[in-house]
């Protein structure tokens, strides 16, 4: 996965999935399309007013699941 992937996952209507608090860092967890077509999750943090790119992978079949549910 590239930035610009992570960067289009998040600005182009992903699917929020979950919140979790690790060692006092915010972590959010979405999954959304790249422009390619590409079903991506992704995992970022907020940090100094700007949003830091923790990790991205292909979706996983719950997250799929959870995409096609959500974005009717």
């Amino acid at each position: 996965m590239t930035p610009a992937e992570f960067e289009y996952v998040l600005t182009n209507n992903a699917v929020d999935l979950s919140y979790e608090s690790i060692d006092d860092e915010e972590r959010y967890r979405a999954v959304g399309l790249t422009g390619a077509g590409r079903l991506l999750t992704v995992v970022w943090t907020p940090r100094n007013g700007s949003v830091r790119a923790v990790t991205g992978f292909p979706a996983t079949v719950s997250d799929k699941k959870a995409f096609l549910e959500m974005s009717r």
